[in-house]
């Protein structure tokens, strides 16, 4: 039977680590398969797919980002409930949180469906794979649902301690999507409409199965009938952490979307290069995005018990387990991007190949500066303070545009090299000072419990 996890006593490092392990593994999964799902669509169809498929990567970041910062926001009251050892409360949050989902998730499928034309076209799309661009986006929008309550149900479980079940799903969903994909891209030859199809019926499936096995494996979810009833003050509050967070996803994504469309201008080599190099960098820097996750559990769970001085604790240890990642992961990055860049595109194509390599080394020089903002990002929506975390996503946007409108034009696909790092460099300019100030907030308020 599955257990629950109380990280509000012990050393933090180890703590931190054994839970982010598994969410580290799952990124990777995760990421596994969207090298292979690249490698198979620029492999055996071509160039343009691959374009194709990253001429919308932005775009799905904006809305399944704006879906997963819901869901990680859904699941902060939870563990807050759960780390205060208020089981009632966490059981109707829960059912809450799934009720909210039900809704916002169908209108959000319905309303980007509608209009996902017009978006690819307002991001300036080439032409020539503005076809396969379409048909992969709208499947997308359709599974949005799917992909909602899986991340709600991951984020539910991730609460109470568990970050092993929520991999053991994922792993099934990657190998699943894996499978589809080779099915619906090699033997049906749906091409790239296939590779979307794939993802939403295996995010589906595993959404499915992860609900009715948290039911019946965690005993402390179940509750009474009156558990089960809608609660408009806990809706608030869910919508009051979650939809800051989801917008901190989707405004960091416009400013995605804005150096993507300047990308697409340059042309398909460009859009090929960048969907290539984004992909690869999205692997190696999954485990700062783990990281963050595991802190916002940790914080969260902390600030249900009262105990702000062990969140600076994980602040600290898990800064060490960062730096020593990036200066890894920077290394082999520098080492070996060429050879890397090779699964997704053949040799011959010189200037794509140069173009990732190129993107790929601006970035992992900055990898600290990214790894910080996720710990403290996450740590602050913990804490529960979500609206402070989402002006964060400002700076990054804020930082995307003026790279987009001002040295894109001027220096061309360098300058995208240097969008993200631009971007995380604005973002803890505002976070450092912002933990400064909700740590001090923590503490103000446990010194007021203890003298009253």
């Amino acid at each position: 039977m599955a257990t629950t996890k109380e990280m509000t006593a012990g050393a933090p490092l180890p703590l931190i680590l054994n839970f982010t392990f598994p969410l580290l593994l799952g990124n990777i999964l995760q990421q596994t398969y969207s090298l292979v799902d690249a490698a198979i669509v620029g492999k055996f169809l071509g160039i343009n797919d691959l374009a194709a498929i990253g001429a919308s990567t932005s775009v799905v970041f904006l809305i399944l980002g704006f879906c997963n910062g819901c869901c990680c926001g859904f699941g902060i009251p939870v563990a807050q409930k759960f780390g205060a050892k208020d089981y009632k409360t966490m059981r109707r949050y829960v059912t809450v949180g799934l009720q909210l989902a039900a809704l916002m998730s169908v209108a959000i499928a319905v309303l980007t469906s509608v209009y996902c034309a017009d978006i690819l076209r307002n991001m300036q799309t080439p032409e020539a794979i503005f076809h396969g661009a379409y048909y992969y986006l709208l499947v997308t929008f359709i599974g949005v649902p799917c992909t909602f309550f899986y991340n709600l149900l991951s984020s539910i479980i991730r609460a109470l301690g568990d970050s092993k079940t929520p991999f053991w799903f994922l792993l099934f969903s990657t190998v699943l999507n894996i499978l589809l994909d080779l099915f619906c891209i090699l033997v049906s030859g749906w091409g790239v409409l296939g590779a979307g199809i794939a993802t939403v019926i295996s995010q589906g499936v595993s959404a499915v199965l992860c609900y009715f096995y948290m039911y019946k494996h965690f005993p402390i979810l179940r509750g009474t009938a009156d558990d089960r009833k809608f609660r408009l003050p806990l809706a608030k509050n869910l919508l009051y952490i979650g939809v800051p967070m989801g917008l901190q996803f989707s405004i960091t994504a416009i400013g995605s979307i804005m150096l993507q469309s300047a990308n697409n201008a340059l042309g398909t080599a460009c859009v090929a290069a960048f969907t290539a190099a984004m992909r690869i960098k999205m692997f190696f820097i999954c485990a700062f995005e783990s990281l963050g996750i595991a802190m916002a559990t940790y914080a969260g769970q902390n600030y249900g018990a009262g105990k702000p001085e062990r969140i600076w604790q994980g602040i600290k240890a898990s800064s060490l387990m960062m730096l020593a990642y990036a200066a890894c992961t920077s290394a082999l990055l520098l080492l070996a991007s060429d050879k890397i860049s090779l699964l997704f595109v053949d040799a011959s194509e010189t200037e794509i190949l140069d173009n990732t390599v190129l993107f790929l080394h601006a970035s992992c020089y900055f990898f600290p500066v990214l790894g910080l903002l996720c710990i403290l990002r996450y740590t602050i929506q913990g804490a529960g303070y979500t609206n402070l975390a989402m002006f964060s996503g400002v700076s990054e946007m804020i930082a995307r545009t003026l790279v987009s409108l001002y040295a894109v034009p001027v220096f061309g696909f360098l300058a995208v090299c240097y969008g993200d790092p631009a971007a995380w460099i604005a973002a803890d300019l505002f976070l450092v000072p912002a933990f400064v100030y909700v740590y001090r907030k923590l503490k103000s308020a446990k010194q007021s419990a203890t003298i009253l």
